[in-house]
């Protein structure tokens, strides 16, 4: 099976990057170490440790009642969607806002439309993430719990996404014929987790990714 592959200078930190990369939690995703981390002498001859993720099918089951759930659920959708309504206000932004209550998915899906949205979108979704993430805070911050909240304006990032697919789905195969491993343009990370989890299941392929900040890039290599 794939999975994402990461370094750190421990287990634990090489975990931790690689779940902040997927966007997932512990519970949702079987980890092998591949590695243990070693530190060298005077600098010399250390090994850093190497991890493998790979995303369960299922998310553990929700220990809450569903009524209760449900309910909550409502009330925060409702709240989800009167945040972004004023924020756009603010912004003179005229469009339509619909939200989704959560159903197998845990987080609030609201979706834009219906006006000239360029500016909420930026540069490869930049400006959609920032909102996401300007909503997940106030949220969180109201409700003193984590809330999650999946942002998509005139349906760029399902558009999007398909491309990341399609892509993940084409460079897998070239790896495949040729033995040999590829590098895939930068990317922001969100859009590197809709590769690592296209290609999550491929038993002949794995997804790893390298470099800092901006030019952070996603490799794919075949399965050792």
């Amino acid at each position: 099976m794939g999975g994402l592959e990461v370094s750190g200078k421990t287990v634990e930190e090489a975990i931790e990057s690689a779940l902040s990369e997927l966007g997932l939690s512990r519970a949702e995703v079987d980890v092998e170490v591949l590695q243990e981390g070693r530190r060298g002498l005077l600098g010399f001859g250390g090994k850093e440790a190497r991890v493998r993720l790979t995303p369960l099918s299922n998310s553990p089951p929700d220990d809450h009642d569903d009524n209760d759930s449900a309910e909550g659920s409502v009330d925060l959708t409702a709240r989800a969607k009167e945040v972004v309504e004023k924020l756009l206000s603010l912004m003179e932004i005229e469009a339509t806002v619909q939200a989704t209550e959560p159903d197998d998915n845990p987080a609030i899906n609201i979706d834009i439309s219906n006006g000239d949205l360029g500016i909420l979108i930026g540069r490869r979704g930049q400006s959609i993430s920032a909102l996401q993430h300007i909503m997940n805070s106030i949220l969180s911050r109201e409700l003193a719990s984590k809330v999650r909240v999946s942002i998509d304006v005139a349906g760029y990032k399902k558009r999007r996404s398909e491309e990341l697919k399609n892509l993940a789905s084409n460079a897998a195969e070239l790896v495949k014929s040729s033995g040999r491993s590829t590098t895939l343009e930068p990317m922001p990370a969100v859009e590197r987790r809709v590769v690592h989890l296209a290609l999550a299941d491929d038993p002949e392929v794995a997804t790893k990714s390298m470099g800092f900040g901006d030019r952070r890039k996603l490799v794919i290599h075949p399965q050792k």
